[in-house]
């Protein structure tokens, strides 16, 4: 029997990233941080902003209210979270 070889799929998933404000850090390895999209109205297409909260995993600890972060999609790692902190942009 020979094995015949698959042929090429997509590339593999690339993850979503988002860039945010961090707005709580109160829990341990954990971070509120929220994202704010500018996208048009469906029916107006006047430009609104749309706020989303994100739960994100750090594990260092080292993110603070205020900074600018950027994160990224992961496994789930607890109920809420299924993101983490892939950089911290500014402080």
């Amino acid at each position: 029997m020979s094995e015949q070889p698959q042929p090429e799929t997509a590339a593999a998933h690339v993850r979503k990233t988002r860039v945010g404000l961090v707005t709580s850090n109160k829990m341990s390895k954990t971070l509120v941080v929220e994202h704010i999209a500018r996208v048009p109205h469906p029916k107006f297409n006047k430009i609104v902003k749309r706020s989303k909260k994100y739960y994100v995993h750090d594990e260092k600890g080292e993110a603070q209210i205020g900074d600018k972060v950027r994160i990224v999609e992961t496994r789930p790692l607890s109920k809420l979270k299924r993101w983490s902190l892939e950089k911290i942009l500014s402080h």
